[in-house]
Protein backbone atom coordinates (compact mmCIF):
# COMPACT_ATOMS: atom_id res chain seq x y z
CA UNK A 1 0.00 0.00 0.00
CA UNK A 2 0.89 2.89 -0.48
CA UNK A 3 0.80 4.55 2.87
CA UNK A 4 3.18 1.95 4.02
CA UNK A 5 6.37 2.12 1.41
CA UNK A 6 6.70 5.87 1.39
CA UNK A 7 8.22 7.46 4.94
CA UNK A 8 7.70 11.24 4.11
CA UNK A 9 3.68 10.22 3.42
CA UNK A 10 0.84 9.39 5.98
CA UNK A 11 -2.63 8.09 6.35
CA UNK A 12 -5.20 9.88 8.69
CA UNK A 13 -8.61 10.16 9.34
CA UNK A 14 -10.49 13.03 9.24
CA UNK A 15 -10.56 13.29 13.12
CA UNK A 16 -6.71 12.80 12.74
CA UNK A 17 -5.95 15.33 10.48
CA UNK A 18 -3.57 17.57 11.85
CA UNK A 19 -2.11 14.71 13.76
CA UNK A 20 1.12 12.60 13.31
CA UNK A 21 0.70 10.07 10.94
CA UNK A 22 1.61 7.12 12.75
CA UNK A 23 4.57 6.20 10.12
CA UNK A 24 6.43 9.75 9.96
CA UNK A 25 9.17 10.75 12.58
CA UNK A 26 7.90 13.74 14.50
CA UNK A 27 11.43 15.36 13.27
CA UNK A 28 10.05 15.44 9.77
CA UNK A 29 6.81 17.18 10.74
CA UNK A 30 7.28 20.85 10.11
CA UNK A 31 4.23 22.81 11.82
CA UNK A 32 3.47 25.59 14.56
CA UNK A 33 1.45 23.16 16.69
CA UNK A 34 2.34 20.47 18.90
CA UNK A 35 2.80 17.76 17.54
CA UNK A 36 1.11 15.19 18.62
CA UNK A 37 1.95 11.65 19.34
CA UNK A 38 0.42 7.82 17.47
CA UNK A 39 -2.91 7.23 18.44
CA UNK A 40 -3.93 3.91 19.77
CA UNK A 41 -5.91 3.54 16.34
CA UNK A 42 -3.69 4.47 14.38
CA UNK A 43 -1.04 1.98 15.73
CA UNK A 44 -3.95 -0.96 15.82
CA UNK A 45 -4.02 -0.10 12.10
CA UNK A 46 -0.76 0.09 11.43
CA UNK A 47 -0.22 -3.13 13.29
CA UNK A 48 -3.31 -5.10 10.92
CA UNK A 49 -1.59 -3.90 7.42
CA UNK A 50 1.51 -4.93 8.53
CA UNK A 51 0.28 -7.99 9.40
CA UNK A 52 -1.83 -8.76 6.40
CA UNK A 53 1.15 -7.40 4.22
CA UNK A 54 3.57 -10.08 5.64
CA UNK A 55 1.10 -13.11 4.84
CA UNK A 56 0.64 -13.34 1.04
CA UNK A 57 1.56 -10.92 -2.20
CA UNK A 58 -0.73 -8.11 -3.03
CA UNK A 59 -1.84 -9.64 -5.90
CA UNK A 60 -3.55 -12.69 -4.00
CA UNK A 61 -6.94 -11.49 -3.20
CA UNK A 62 -8.20 -14.44 -0.96
CA UNK A 63 -5.59 -12.82 2.18
CA UNK A 64 -5.67 -9.71 1.11
CA UNK A 65 -6.88 -6.86 3.75
CA UNK A 66 -10.08 -7.08 4.40
CA UNK A 67 -12.33 -3.75 3.36
CA UNK A 68 -13.15 -3.21 7.45
CA UNK A 69 -9.11 -3.11 7.83
CA UNK A 70 -8.55 -0.38 5.22
CA UNK A 71 -10.16 2.98 5.91
CA UNK A 72 -12.68 4.55 2.92
CA UNK A 73 -12.07 6.83 0.15
CA UNK A 74 -13.44 9.53 2.12
CA UNK A 75 -11.14 8.80 5.37
CA UNK A 76 -8.04 8.79 2.95
CA UNK A 77 -5.70 11.91 3.69
CA UNK A 78 -1.88 12.47 2.78
CA UNK A 79 -0.02 13.90 5.74
CA UNK A 80 3.25 15.66 3.79
CA UNK A 81 6.38 16.48 5.44
CA UNK A 82 5.70 20.26 5.54
CA UNK A 83 2.19 19.81 7.86
CA UNK A 84 -0.07 19.42 6.01
CA UNK A 85 -2.73 17.40 5.18
CA UNK A 86 -4.54 16.27 1.80
CA UNK A 87 -6.95 14.26 0.52
CA UNK A 88 -6.46 11.32 -1.51
CA UNK A 89 -8.81 12.06 -4.26
CA UNK A 90 -10.43 9.11 -5.90
CA UNK A 91 -8.59 8.36 -8.84
CA UNK A 92 -11.90 6.78 -11.10
CA UNK A 93 -14.32 9.57 -9.84
CA UNK A 94 -12.64 12.19 -12.46
CA UNK A 95 -13.19 9.80 -15.19
CA UNK A 96 -16.78 8.74 -14.28
CA UNK A 97 -19.76 10.19 -15.82
CA UNK A 98 -23.42 11.11 -14.26
CA UNK A 99 -26.07 8.72 -15.16
CA UNK A 100 -27.65 11.47 -17.79
CA UNK A 101 -24.05 10.97 -19.98
CA UNK A 102 -23.97 7.50 -19.84
CA UNK A 103 -27.51 7.17 -21.03
CA UNK A 104 -26.91 9.45 -23.93
CA UNK A 105 -23.54 7.33 -24.65
CA UNK A 106 -25.84 4.05 -24.87
CA UNK A 107 -28.48 5.82 -26.96
CA UNK A 108 -26.16 7.50 -29.45
CA UNK A 109 -24.54 4.28 -30.00
CA UNK A 110 -27.01 1.99 -30.71
CA UNK A 111 -28.98 4.04 -32.72
CA UNK A 112 -26.20 5.21 -35.01
CA UNK A 113 -27.40 3.39 -38.16
CA UNK A 114 -30.20 0.91 -37.58
CA UNK A 115 -32.43 4.04 -37.16
CA UNK A 116 -32.41 4.30 -40.89
CA UNK A 117 -33.45 0.81 -41.63
CA UNK A 118 -36.01 0.91 -39.35
CA UNK A 119 -39.08 2.10 -41.70
CA UNK A 120 -37.98 -0.52 -44.13
CA UNK A 121 -38.19 -3.35 -41.15
CA UNK A 122 -41.82 -2.16 -40.95
CA UNK A 123 -42.37 -2.59 -44.40
CA UNK A 124 -40.80 -5.93 -44.49
CA UNK A 125 -43.07 -6.87 -41.47
CA UNK A 126 -45.98 -4.92 -41.95
CA UNK A 127 -47.15 -2.29 -39.94
CA UNK A 128 -48.90 -3.89 -36.98
CA UNK A 129 -46.60 -7.41 -37.42
CA UNK A 130 -43.63 -4.91 -37.02
CA UNK A 131 -44.91 -2.67 -34.06
CA UNK A 132 -44.96 -5.92 -32.00
CA UNK A 133 -42.07 -7.19 -33.10
CA UNK A 134 -40.04 -3.71 -31.88
CA UNK A 135 -41.50 -4.00 -28.78
CA UNK A 136 -40.75 -7.52 -28.26
CA UNK A 137 -37.77 -7.49 -29.70
CA UNK A 138 -36.18 -4.31 -27.35
CA UNK A 139 -37.34 -5.85 -24.20
CA UNK A 140 -35.89 -9.66 -24.73
CA UNK A 141 -32.02 -7.18 -25.68
CA UNK A 142 -32.65 -5.56 -22.54
CA UNK A 143 -33.19 -8.57 -20.50
CA UNK A 144 -30.37 -10.05 -22.04
CA UNK A 145 -28.07 -6.92 -21.32
CA UNK A 146 -29.07 -7.15 -17.94
CA UNK A 147 -27.63 -10.29 -17.74
CA UNK A 148 -24.47 -9.65 -19.63
CA UNK A 149 -24.42 -6.20 -17.06
CA UNK A 150 -24.50 -8.87 -13.42
CA UNK A 151 -22.62 -11.97 -15.20
CA UNK A 152 -19.09 -10.49 -13.38
CA UNK A 153 -20.72 -9.48 -10.20
CA UNK A 154 -22.11 -13.20 -9.62
CA UNK A 155 -18.63 -14.77 -10.10
CA UNK A 156 -17.85 -15.72 -6.61
CA UNK A 157 -13.94 -15.47 -5.04
CA UNK A 158 -12.53 -13.85 -7.91
CA UNK A 159 -11.79 -10.25 -8.61
CA UNK A 160 -13.82 -9.28 -11.83
CA UNK A 161 -13.92 -5.59 -11.77
CA UNK A 162 -11.27 -5.21 -14.89
CA UNK A 163 -13.63 -8.32 -16.36
CA UNK A 164 -15.08 -7.72 -19.61
CA UNK A 165 -17.56 -10.31 -20.97
CA UNK A 166 -15.12 -12.77 -23.05
CA UNK A 167 -13.63 -12.70 -19.36
CA UNK A 168 -16.65 -14.04 -18.33
CA UNK A 169 -17.05 -16.75 -20.79
CA UNK A 170 -13.84 -17.88 -20.35
CA UNK A 171 -14.49 -18.59 -16.82
CA UNK A 172 -17.79 -21.11 -17.60
CA UNK A 173 -16.50 -22.39 -20.82
CA UNK A 174 -12.71 -22.30 -20.53
CA UNK A 175 -10.86 -20.94 -23.33
CA UNK A 176 -13.28 -21.89 -26.03
CA UNK A 177 -15.46 -19.38 -24.95
CA UNK A 178 -13.67 -17.00 -24.71
CA UNK A 179 -12.55 -16.65 -27.94
CA UNK A 180 -15.85 -17.31 -29.11
CA UNK A 181 -17.47 -14.84 -27.68
CA UNK A 182 -14.89 -12.38 -28.88
CA UNK A 183 -14.87 -13.36 -32.46
CA UNK A 184 -18.71 -12.84 -32.44
CA UNK A 185 -17.84 -9.55 -30.76
CA UNK A 186 -15.65 -8.53 -33.53
CA UNK A 187 -17.73 -9.49 -35.96
CA UNK A 188 -20.76 -7.55 -34.98
CA UNK A 189 -18.96 -3.99 -33.91
CA UNK A 190 -16.45 -4.50 -37.29
CA UNK A 191 -19.96 -4.90 -38.94
CA UNK A 192 -21.73 -1.92 -37.09
CA UNK A 193 -18.13 0.21 -38.72
CA UNK A 194 -18.58 -1.52 -42.23
CA UNK A 195 -22.12 -0.11 -42.19
CA UNK A 196 -20.87 3.15 -40.78
CA UNK A 197 -18.73 3.66 -43.47
CA UNK A 198 -21.47 2.57 -46.06
CA UNK A 199 -23.73 5.41 -44.66
CA UNK A 200 -20.80 7.90 -44.44
CA UNK A 201 -20.00 7.29 -47.97
CA UNK A 202 -23.82 7.88 -48.36
CA UNK A 203 -23.76 11.03 -46.72
CA UNK A 204 -21.05 12.50 -47.56
CA UNK A 205 -21.79 11.79 -51.87
CA UNK A 206 -24.97 13.32 -51.52
CA UNK A 207 -23.61 16.42 -49.18
CA UNK A 208 -21.11 17.11 -52.00
CA UNK A 209 -24.19 16.38 -54.86
CA UNK A 210 -26.76 18.98 -52.85
CA UNK A 211 -23.81 22.01 -52.48
CA UNK A 212 -23.08 21.28 -56.30
CA UNK A 213 -26.96 21.23 -57.33
CA UNK A 214 -28.52 24.79 -58.10
CA UNK A 215 -32.16 23.32 -58.31
CA UNK A 216 -33.90 22.97 -55.23
CA UNK A 217 -36.36 20.22 -55.43
CA UNK A 218 -39.05 18.66 -52.90
CA UNK A 219 -39.75 15.15 -54.10
CA UNK A 220 -40.35 11.61 -53.13
CA UNK A 221 -37.99 9.18 -55.32
CA UNK A 222 -38.17 5.60 -55.71
CA UNK A 223 -34.79 5.06 -57.26
CA UNK A 224 -34.69 0.90 -57.58
CA UNK A 225 -36.27 -0.56 -60.78
CA UNK A 226 -39.69 -2.45 -61.17
CA UNK A 227 -41.26 -1.50 -57.80
CA UNK A 228 -44.86 -1.28 -59.62
CA UNK A 229 -45.41 -5.44 -59.95
CA UNK A 230 -47.94 -4.80 -62.67
CA UNK A 231 -45.85 -2.65 -64.83
CA UNK A 232 -42.28 -2.11 -66.12
CA UNK A 233 -41.42 1.65 -64.66
CA UNK A 234 -37.88 1.62 -63.38
CA UNK A 235 -37.99 4.89 -61.16
CA UNK A 236 -41.02 6.24 -59.44
CA UNK A 237 -41.11 9.88 -58.62
CA UNK A 238 -43.99 12.09 -56.74
CA UNK A 239 -42.54 16.04 -56.95
CA UNK A 240 -43.90 18.29 -54.95
CA UNK A 241 -42.00 21.38 -55.82
CA UNK A 242 -39.59 22.17 -57.88
CA UNK A 243 -37.05 25.57 -58.31
CA UNK A 244 -33.97 25.98 -60.80
CA UNK A 245 -32.48 23.71 -63.07
CA UNK A 246 -29.53 21.01 -61.97
CA UNK A 247 -26.00 21.79 -62.92
CA UNK A 248 -24.39 19.70 -65.70
CA UNK A 249 -21.88 17.07 -63.57
CA UNK A 250 -19.67 17.17 -65.96
CA UNK A 251 -16.24 16.21 -64.37
CA UNK A 252 -17.81 16.74 -60.87
CA UNK A 253 -19.31 12.97 -61.23
CA UNK A 254 -15.83 11.89 -62.07
CA UNK A 255 -14.30 12.78 -59.13
CA UNK A 256 -17.25 12.63 -56.80
CA UNK A 257 -18.73 8.74 -57.53
CA UNK A 258 -20.57 7.16 -53.94
CA UNK A 259 -18.98 4.15 -54.48
CA UNK A 260 -15.26 4.49 -56.61
CA UNK A 261 -13.85 7.75 -54.90
CA UNK A 262 -15.86 9.30 -51.87
CA UNK A 263 -15.30 5.67 -49.61
CA UNK A 264 -11.22 6.35 -50.21
CA UNK A 265 -11.59 10.42 -49.39
CA UNK A 266 -12.95 9.15 -45.99
CA UNK A 267 -9.84 7.34 -45.49
CA UNK A 268 -7.76 10.73 -44.81
CA UNK A 269 -10.24 11.59 -41.91
CA UNK A 270 -10.91 8.43 -40.14
CA UNK A 271 -7.81 6.45 -40.00
CA UNK A 272 -5.84 9.08 -37.78
CA UNK A 273 -8.99 9.38 -35.48
CA UNK A 274 -8.69 5.73 -34.98
CA UNK A 275 -5.08 6.02 -33.89
CA UNK A 276 -5.94 7.98 -30.72
CA UNK A 277 -4.79 6.72 -27.32
CA UNK A 278 -7.63 7.68 -25.53
CA UNK A 279 -11.56 7.66 -26.94
CA UNK A 280 -12.46 9.99 -24.12
CA UNK A 281 -11.77 13.27 -26.51
CA UNK A 282 -14.80 11.40 -28.36
CA UNK A 283 -16.93 10.76 -25.59
CA UNK A 284 -17.22 14.52 -25.32
CA UNK A 285 -19.31 14.91 -28.38
CA UNK A 286 -22.06 12.16 -27.15
CA UNK A 287 -24.67 15.57 -26.84
CA UNK A 288 -23.61 16.85 -30.16
CA UNK A 289 -24.48 13.71 -31.32
CA UNK A 290 -27.22 13.25 -30.17
CA UNK A 291 -28.51 16.78 -31.75
CA UNK A 292 -28.23 14.73 -35.33
CA UNK A 293 -31.12 12.61 -33.87
CA UNK A 294 -33.13 14.92 -32.91
CA UNK A 295 -33.08 16.95 -35.94
CA UNK A 296 -33.60 13.82 -37.69
CA UNK A 297 -36.86 13.30 -35.17
CA UNK A 298 -37.94 17.15 -36.66
CA UNK A 299 -37.58 16.15 -40.07
CA UNK A 300 -39.77 13.08 -39.68
CA UNK A 301 -41.93 15.13 -37.96
CA UNK A 302 -42.39 18.23 -40.63
CA UNK A 303 -42.20 15.52 -43.84
CA UNK A 304 -44.86 13.66 -41.86
CA UNK A 305 -47.10 16.86 -41.43
CA UNK A 306 -46.53 17.80 -45.16
CA UNK A 307 -47.08 14.59 -46.74
CA UNK A 308 -50.27 13.35 -44.34
CA UNK A 309 -50.61 9.77 -43.03
CA UNK A 310 -51.13 7.45 -45.99
CA UNK A 311 -53.00 4.05 -44.30
CA UNK A 312 -54.61 1.54 -45.32
CA UNK A 313 -55.38 -1.55 -43.09
CA UNK A 314 -54.65 -5.24 -45.01
CA UNK A 315 -54.37 -7.70 -42.65
CA UNK A 316 -53.34 -10.40 -44.96
CA UNK A 317 -54.20 -9.79 -48.58
CA UNK A 318 -51.99 -7.35 -50.52
CA UNK A 319 -53.01 -4.48 -52.81
CA UNK A 320 -51.70 -2.51 -55.31
CA UNK A 321 -50.42 0.57 -53.18
CA UNK A 322 -50.16 -1.13 -50.00
CA UNK A 323 -48.82 -4.24 -47.95
CA UNK A 324 -50.48 -6.05 -45.43
CA UNK A 325 -50.55 -6.06 -42.33
CA UNK A 326 -48.89 -9.34 -41.78
CA UNK A 327 -46.04 -10.32 -43.93
CA UNK A 328 -43.58 -13.55 -44.44
CA UNK A 329 -40.39 -11.12 -44.47
CA UNK A 330 -40.47 -10.15 -40.82
CA UNK A 331 -37.48 -12.18 -40.09
CA UNK A 332 -35.92 -8.99 -42.34
CA UNK A 333 -36.85 -6.80 -39.12
CA UNK A 334 -35.66 -9.03 -36.35
CA UNK A 335 -32.50 -9.52 -37.98
CA UNK A 336 -32.15 -5.67 -38.31
CA UNK A 337 -33.52 -5.30 -34.77
CA UNK A 338 -30.97 -7.80 -32.82
CA UNK A 339 -28.73 -5.58 -34.10
CA UNK A 340 -30.58 -1.95 -33.31
CA UNK A 341 -30.79 -2.84 -29.69
CA UNK A 342 -27.14 -4.84 -29.74
CA UNK A 343 -24.71 -3.10 -27.38
CA UNK A 344 -24.10 -6.40 -25.19
CA UNK A 345 -20.50 -6.49 -26.06
CA UNK A 346 -19.13 -3.11 -24.76
CA UNK A 347 -21.85 -2.66 -22.37
CA UNK A 348 -19.85 -3.38 -19.58
CA UNK A 349 -17.13 -0.93 -20.94
CA UNK A 350 -19.32 1.84 -20.76
CA UNK A 351 -21.14 0.80 -17.65
CA UNK A 352 -17.69 1.04 -16.11
CA UNK A 353 -17.32 4.83 -16.23
CA UNK A 354 -20.96 5.50 -14.58
CA UNK A 355 -20.61 7.35 -11.31
CA UNK A 356 -23.22 5.56 -9.37
CA UNK A 357 -22.79 1.78 -9.84
CA UNK A 358 -26.28 1.25 -8.43
CA UNK A 359 -27.93 3.26 -11.34
CA UNK A 360 -26.60 0.75 -13.96
CA UNK A 361 -29.86 -1.35 -14.76
CA UNK A 362 -31.81 1.55 -14.29
CA UNK A 363 -30.01 3.78 -16.53
CA UNK A 364 -29.77 0.58 -19.11
CA UNK A 365 -33.52 0.81 -18.98
CA UNK A 366 -33.80 4.10 -19.70
CA UNK A 367 -31.78 4.18 -22.91
CA UNK A 368 -33.57 1.35 -23.76
CA UNK A 369 -36.55 2.84 -23.19
CA UNK A 370 -35.65 5.97 -25.69
CA UNK A 371 -34.08 3.87 -28.06
CA UNK A 372 -37.24 1.83 -28.38
CA UNK A 373 -39.73 4.59 -28.43
CA UNK A 374 -36.95 6.77 -31.13
CA UNK A 375 -36.86 3.98 -33.40
CA UNK A 376 -41.13 3.44 -33.32
CA UNK A 377 -41.78 7.33 -33.78
CA UNK A 378 -39.34 7.25 -36.58
CA UNK A 379 -40.68 3.96 -38.37
CA UNK A 380 -44.21 4.54 -37.60
CA UNK A 381 -44.45 7.81 -38.91
CA UNK A 382 -42.48 7.28 -42.39
CA UNK A 383 -44.52 4.28 -43.45
CA UNK A 384 -47.40 5.63 -42.36
CA UNK A 385 -46.39 9.45 -44.31
CA UNK A 386 -45.00 7.91 -47.11
CA UNK A 387 -47.40 8.60 -50.65
CA UNK A 388 -49.21 5.67 -51.63
CA UNK A 389 -50.87 6.60 -53.88
CA UNK A 390 -49.20 7.15 -56.25
CA UNK A 391 -45.85 5.22 -55.16
CA UNK A 392 -46.23 2.15 -53.38
CA UNK A 393 -45.15 1.42 -49.71
CA UNK A 394 -42.38 -1.12 -51.36
CA UNK A 395 -40.34 1.69 -52.61
CA UNK A 396 -39.45 2.62 -48.98
CA UNK A 397 -35.72 1.95 -49.00
CA UNK A 398 -33.01 0.49 -46.21
CA UNK A 399 -31.95 3.97 -45.90
CA UNK A 400 -35.14 6.13 -45.95
CA UNK A 401 -33.18 8.84 -46.53
CA UNK A 402 -32.08 7.82 -50.17
CA UNK A 403 -35.80 8.33 -50.87
CA UNK A 404 -35.40 12.26 -50.84
CA UNK A 405 -32.95 13.81 -53.46
CA UNK A 406 -29.78 15.43 -52.44
CA UNK A 407 -31.24 18.47 -53.31
CA UNK A 408 -33.52 18.15 -50.51
CA UNK A 409 -32.65 21.45 -48.08
CA UNK A 410 -33.82 19.61 -45.15
CA UNK A 411 -32.54 16.22 -45.91
CA UNK A 412 -29.37 17.66 -46.83
CA UNK A 413 -28.70 18.84 -43.36
CA UNK A 414 -30.12 15.68 -42.27
CA UNK A 415 -27.19 14.14 -44.06
CA UNK A 416 -24.53 16.10 -42.79
CA UNK A 417 -25.67 16.03 -39.08
CA UNK A 418 -25.51 12.36 -38.87
CA UNK A 419 -22.22 12.47 -41.17
CA UNK A 420 -20.56 14.66 -37.95
CA UNK A 421 -22.55 12.28 -35.43
CA UNK A 422 -20.90 9.28 -37.24
CA UNK A 423 -17.70 10.72 -37.80
CA UNK A 424 -17.74 11.01 -33.45
CA UNK A 425 -18.77 7.85 -32.78
CA UNK A 426 -17.02 5.70 -35.47
CA UNK A 427 -13.35 5.95 -33.67
CA UNK A 428 -15.45 5.16 -30.42
CA UNK A 429 -16.24 1.73 -31.74
CA UNK A 430 -12.69 1.30 -32.85
CA UNK A 431 -11.58 1.76 -29.62
CA UNK A 432 -14.32 -0.98 -28.26
CA UNK A 433 -12.59 -3.38 -30.69
CA UNK A 434 -9.34 -2.44 -29.86
CA UNK A 435 -9.67 -2.68 -25.78
CA UNK A 436 -11.15 -6.34 -26.68
CA UNK A 437 -8.85 -7.71 -29.41
CA UNK A 438 -5.45 -5.83 -28.00
CA UNK A 439 -6.56 -6.56 -24.28
CA UNK A 440 -7.29 -10.49 -25.06
CA UNK A 441 -4.10 -10.73 -27.04
CA UNK A 442 -1.73 -8.50 -25.24
CA UNK A 443 -2.87 -7.95 -22.29
CA UNK A 444 -2.33 -3.90 -23.23
CA UNK A 445 -5.36 -2.17 -24.69
CA UNK A 446 -2.41 0.30 -26.44
CA UNK A 447 0.88 -2.50 -27.09
CA UNK A 448 2.13 -0.11 -29.66
CA UNK A 449 1.33 2.06 -32.53
CA UNK A 450 2.10 -0.07 -35.07
CA UNK A 451 -0.13 -2.92 -33.52
CA UNK A 452 -2.79 -0.47 -33.47
CA UNK A 453 -2.05 0.83 -36.53
CA UNK A 454 -2.45 -2.61 -38.59
CA UNK A 455 -5.54 -3.03 -37.28
CA UNK A 456 -6.71 0.10 -37.67
CA UNK A 457 -6.28 -0.28 -41.60
CA UNK A 458 -7.71 -3.96 -41.71
CA UNK A 459 -10.90 -2.23 -39.74
CA UNK A 460 -10.77 0.75 -42.52
CA UNK A 461 -10.02 -1.53 -45.48
CA UNK A 462 -13.49 -3.69 -44.88
CA UNK A 463 -15.61 -0.74 -44.81
CA UNK A 464 -14.13 0.84 -47.78
CA UNK A 465 -14.48 -2.58 -50.00
CA UNK A 466 -17.87 -3.18 -48.86
CA UNK A 467 -18.71 -0.02 -49.73
CA UNK A 468 -17.14 0.37 -53.13
CA UNK A 469 -18.25 -3.42 -54.04
CA UNK A 470 -21.67 -3.81 -52.00
CA UNK A 471 -23.09 -0.86 -50.38
CA UNK A 472 -26.56 -2.85 -49.23
CA UNK A 473 -26.91 -1.88 -45.67
CA UNK A 474 -30.24 -3.78 -45.06
CA UNK A 475 -28.19 -6.78 -46.11
CA UNK A 476 -25.13 -6.04 -43.99
CA UNK A 477 -26.69 -5.38 -40.91
CA UNK A 478 -29.79 -7.92 -41.22
CA UNK A 479 -27.08 -10.82 -41.47
CA UNK A 480 -24.61 -9.01 -39.40
CA UNK A 481 -26.97 -8.59 -36.43
CA UNK A 482 -28.54 -11.99 -36.67
CA UNK A 483 -25.05 -13.72 -36.68
CA UNK A 484 -23.91 -11.75 -33.63
CA UNK A 485 -26.95 -11.54 -31.60
CA UNK A 486 -27.20 -15.92 -31.65
CA UNK A 487 -24.44 -16.11 -29.73
CA UNK A 488 -23.90 -12.48 -27.47
CA UNK A 489 -27.30 -11.83 -26.94
CA UNK A 490 -29.11 -15.16 -26.65
CA UNK A 491 -26.63 -18.04 -26.35
CA UNK A 492 -23.85 -16.87 -24.16
CA UNK A 493 -25.60 -15.04 -21.72
CA UNK A 494 -28.45 -17.05 -21.42
CA UNK A 495 -25.54 -20.01 -20.73
CA UNK A 496 -23.96 -18.05 -18.34
CA UNK A 497 -27.33 -17.43 -16.60
CA UNK A 498 -28.22 -20.93 -16.26
CA UNK A 499 -24.97 -21.94 -15.08
CA UNK A 500 -24.74 -19.42 -12.61
CA UNK A 501 -28.02 -19.97 -11.28
CA UNK A 502 -26.92 -23.89 -10.94
CA UNK A 503 -24.03 -23.04 -9.09
CA UNK A 504 -25.95 -21.28 -6.28
CA UNK A 505 -28.53 -23.95 -6.55
CA UNK A 506 -31.45 -21.85 -7.76
CA UNK A 507 -32.42 -23.09 -11.29
CA UNK A 508 -35.39 -24.20 -11.29
CA UNK A 509 -37.06 -25.92 -14.74
CA UNK A 510 -39.21 -22.54 -15.72
CA UNK A 511 -35.88 -20.53 -16.05
CA UNK A 512 -34.20 -23.20 -17.87
CA UNK A 513 -36.95 -23.41 -20.17
CA UNK A 514 -37.33 -19.41 -20.62
CA UNK A 515 -33.68 -19.17 -21.34
CA UNK A 516 -33.16 -22.34 -23.70
CA UNK A 517 -36.70 -20.68 -26.03
CA UNK A 518 -34.11 -17.81 -26.01
CA UNK A 519 -31.08 -19.44 -27.61
CA UNK A 520 -33.60 -21.12 -29.71
CA UNK A 521 -35.26 -17.83 -31.05
CA UNK A 522 -31.29 -16.74 -31.34
CA UNK A 523 -30.94 -19.63 -33.61
CA UNK A 524 -34.19 -19.16 -36.02
CA UNK A 525 -33.21 -15.86 -36.56
CA UNK A 526 -30.16 -16.98 -38.06
CA UNK A 527 -31.88 -19.69 -40.26
CA UNK A 528 -34.52 -17.13 -41.33
CA UNK A 529 -32.22 -14.83 -42.70
CA UNK A 530 -30.81 -17.29 -45.53
CA UNK A 531 -34.34 -17.93 -46.57
CA UNK A 532 -35.75 -13.94 -46.59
Amino acid sequence: PLYMSRPLCGLMKPDEVMATPFHVEPRNIVDDDPQKRISAEAAILNSRVHYYGRLTASSDMLLSPPNHVIPLNEELYVYSPLGTAFKVPDGDSASKNPSIVTIFAIWNTMMGTSILSIPWGIKQSGFTLGILILILTGLLMLYCCYIVIKSPKAIPNEDTSSWEFPDVCRFYFGKTGQWSSLLFSMVSLIGAMVVYWVLMSNFLYNTGQGIQSKSQSIFIICPFPKTNPEGNDTTCTLRLSSVGNSSDPGAFEHYWSKTRTVPLYLIVLLLPLLCFRSASFFARFTFFGTISVVYLIVLVTIKAVRLGFHLEFHWLDTSQFFVPEFRQFFPNFTGILTLAFFIHNCIITLMKSNKNQDNNVRDLSVAYLLVGLTYLYVGVLIFAAFPSPPLYKDCIEPNFLDNFPSSDVLVFVARFLLLFQMITVYPLLGYLVRVQIMGQLFGNHYPSFLHILILNIFIVGTGVAMAMFYPNIGSIIRYSGAICGLALVFLFPALVHMMSLRQDGRLSWPSAFFHSFLIVLGLANVIAQVFM
